[in-house]
């Protein structure tokens, strides 16, 4: 791979600059003198010109591998390094004259009305420099602030929304922000019944006053101008009459309920029109699996300030079926797998979603001594009901309109045969989804999610080895292997909003249970723990927050910013986690330097081979990470990154030394790799290949070597390779 590059970067980059002509090497905006105030990062952007891309902002391999190529197109291998690589960007005095103006214009737009920007070029061989100098000068400001409205009701409407004004007295003079009033004033008005209104009614005076950076700024709204016509006030509409129909010739019928139809219509007959309900509207019927498409015509009702609304529906075919085969790799087991689902999108007419779907899995075990069989097979029925609206009692209208909610019910039965043991899940859970959509958080409550998971067979050799032997009995796993309920009830919040990305989730289980075994006496086991049918259940309450920051460096090139944390306590009926809610550390969304279920908890080393995917596990987890993102070419992405973490138990378990988390011990405990990686952006999903290397290694004995991996690398024993579909974070 090294020398691969080093024979590409070795080819000139001027190999195809004409003599008449020179290679933009680089373009800089700098500012003469100190000014705060100016952004000269977001000017970068009013450049017409940039150099050439570079991989991680260091190496131009595109332009390079574009010189590699040969003058005769008519071999495969010049074209192919023709098309992966990028041509010399030339230096055009035309465009850098016309980004000097616009730099200009655009810093006057931000109030240095007396700004003034040059170009200076450097130029060494064939190639050349080019740095724009701003002298932006002292910033105007806003001295009053007047809004006149010709048109008294238009005036009345707006009177009750000034204490949402953009402008006001002492702000910096910004053509951008005057934009920005008249589109907000443009939007209460739309949402107010004035169909016919558009931003270019407001216009704007500005005044200066001499010797003095202030500016006395008059707002103006206008009349009503149409053509020749003498201007007239501004009508306001209401809505006269809303009608549905097929917008299928093949099929005039409608296959949604009247109900279904005015729940998701957000303009309504007698009220003014509104912009915003007719987004809603769209949006609303969008939602509905059941529909293929929605077209909405308005018509004004001729002399009369009315309007008529259609709303034509095009519905898709209610029933699909598809089949989904997969190839498995769990630890270089080799296994397949395949579902089978069929969907139902208008089960009851309106929109339900119903989906059953049936999936086998098959894997051949290598390396279990001791089993009668070494294969495992995979069996599961799961059940889907999704409502694209909220069923619950006692909500609201007006509260149903406002928000983009579905309700979920769920049923899964699934059977796992292993040689070690046959283990069987039922489950059963009912939730709520929804967002508000003029805003950017997210919200689920799961308001009941049971989960009953019993073991009908365990071999008699995992039994004694594990479960009954004094000398290797593991409290944690002794505890997984046993029939129990988990009854959790949680609550997530999301918010995303450009570069940040927050999201939470808090449950909690066997509380209810736990009061009731209590009222009601239930009995208890030899440990204490009160049981159901005598069946134990999972007490616990679990938390996680997870934080995405991205920093865009220019359009090829940004830095994302990762921190995952969560904590897991049992306690009452519980003295160990269910083994599904357990933390586990590395992997293609973790610490990437070592494999899934291998790292931690704390400074713990790997015992038992065949039960650590269960002793590597945790009560608490943290994951700090910092990814540098590239574009290399056409749909190929380039990654580097650093990661940071581990996990730890809150509790002193005897088959887990070194796991517990103690604050102090934090600092030598967490572990860190390093890596690159290459994503193939396919539009609709993204391939993932990443290799990892060990940095910093908590788990190790004596030697310094295993410690510090980072300064005594060794290929074979510190690296993971990953791949995953999607972005780690």
């Amino acid at each position: 791979m090294m020398c691969a590059v080093l024979v590409i970067t070795s080819c000139s980059t001027t190999r195809y600059v004409p003599d008449d002509a020179l290679l933009l090497n680089s373009v800089k905006v700098r500012t003469v003198g100190e000014y705060p105030q100016v952004n000269t990062a977001q000017l970068r952007n009013y450049v017409r010109q940039v150099p050439n891309s570079r991989w991680f902002s260091v190496l131009r391999l595109p332009l390079h591998a574009y010189s590699l190529s040969g003058a005769d197109t008519s071999r495969w291998i010049n074209r192919t390094l023709r098309a992966i690589g990028e041509p010399p960007v030339l230096f055009d005095s035309l465009k850098a004259e016309l980004s000097r103006s616009d730099l200009r214009q655009q810093l006057r737009n931000e109030g240095f009305l007396n700004a003034e920007a040059n170009y200076e070029l450097n130029q060494h061989g064939k190639k050349v420099d080019i740095t724009y100098w701003l002298q932006p000068g002292q910033p105007y400001f806003v001295h009053t602030i007047h809004y006149t409205v010709d048109d008294p009701q238009v005036a009345q409407v707006l009177q009750g929304d000034s204490m949402r004004r953009l402008l006001h007295e002492g702000m910096r003079f910004d053509v951008g922000m005057l934009d920005a009033e008249r589109k907000r004033i443009t939007a209460v008005l739309a949402d107010s019944g004035y169909y016919r209104f558009h931003k270019e009614f407001i216009t704007y005076q500005a005044d200066t006053i001499g010797g003095s950076h202030l500016i006395n700024l008059t707002l103006r709204l206008g009349l009503f101008r149409q053509n020749n016509r003498p201007d007239t006030l501004h009508t306001r509409y209401t809505m006269r009459h809303i009608g549905y129909a097929s917008g299928d010739a093949q099929d005039t019928r409608l296959h949604l309920r009247q109900r279904v139809l005015e729940e998701c219509t957000h303009v309504f007959e007698g009220q003014p029109y509104s912009a915003t309900g007719l987004k809603n509207t769209y949006n609303h019927f969008g939602r509905l699996q059941a529909v293929k498409y929605t077209n909405i015509m308005l018509t004004p009702v001729n002399g009369r300030p009315e309007l008529d609304c259609d709303i034509q529906i095009q519905t898709n075919k209610p029933s699909t079926l598809s089949f989904q085969p997969e190839g498995t790799n769990t630890a270089g087991d080799l296994g397949a797998a395949a579902s089978l689902t069929y969907q139902n999108r208008n089960l009851f007419r309106g929109s339900e979603v119903l989906s059953v779907e049936l999936r086998g899995a098959y894997e051949a075990i290598r390396g279990l001594e001791g089993y009668a069989n070494q294969d495992f097979t995979e069996y599961s029925v799961e059940t889907r009901l999704q409502f694209p609206r909220a069923i619950m009692p006692f909500l609201s209208s007006q509260l149903r309109h406002r928000l983009n909610a579905t309700s979920e019910l769920s049923l899964l039965y699934d059977l796992q045969d292993r040689p070690e043991f046959h283990r069987r899940v039922l489950s059963a859970s009912w939730r709520y989804r929804w967002n508000n959509p003029l805003r950017h958080d997210r919200f689920q409550l799961d308001l009941l999610d049971l989960n009953y998971v019993f073991m009908p067979w365990i071999s008699s050799t995992f039994r004694q080895e594990y479960l009954e032997s004094e000398t290797s009995r593991n409290a944690i796993l002794r505890y997984n292997y046993e029939d129990l309920f988990i009854t959790k009830l949680g609550f997530g919040y999301s918010y995303a909003k450009g570069p940040l990305a927050v999201k939470t989730n808090v449950e909690t289980s066997g509380n209810v249970l736990s009061l009731g075994s209590k009222v009601f006496g239930s009995d208890k086991d030899s440990q204490g723990h009160h049981r159901l049918f005598n069946i134990a259940f999972a007490q616990y309450v679990k938390a996680d927050v997870d934080v995405v920051r991205s920093v865009a460096i220019d359009q090829q090139n940004q830095v994302v910013f990762h921190l995952g944390f969560g904590i897991a306590y049992p306690y009452g009926n519980s003295n160990v986690l269910p083994f599904e809610k357990r933390y586990f550390a590395g992997g293609a969304n973790s610490v990437r330097g070592w494999s899934v279920r291998s790292l931690g908890p704390g400074k713990y080393k790997e015992r038992d081979g065949r039960i650590n995917f269960i002793n590597q596990t945790g009560d608490m987890k943290l994951d700090l990470n910092v990814e540098y993102r590239t574009h290399l070419f056409w749909k190929l992405y380039g990654a580097a990154f650093v990661d940071a973490g581990n996990i730890w138990t809150l509790r002193d378990y005897e088959i887990q030394p070194g796991g517990q988390f103690r604050l102090e011990d934090v600092p030598s405990q967490l572990a860190a790799s390093y890596g690159m990686g290459l994503r193939f952006n396919m539009g609709y999903f993204i391939l993932r290949f990443d290799l990892g290397m060990k940095a910093i290694n908590p788990a190790y004995e004596e030697d310094e070597d295993e410690h510090y991996p980072i300064l005594h690398p060794r290929f074979s024993r510190d690296y993971a390779f990953h791949f995953a579909i999607g972005l780690p974070f």
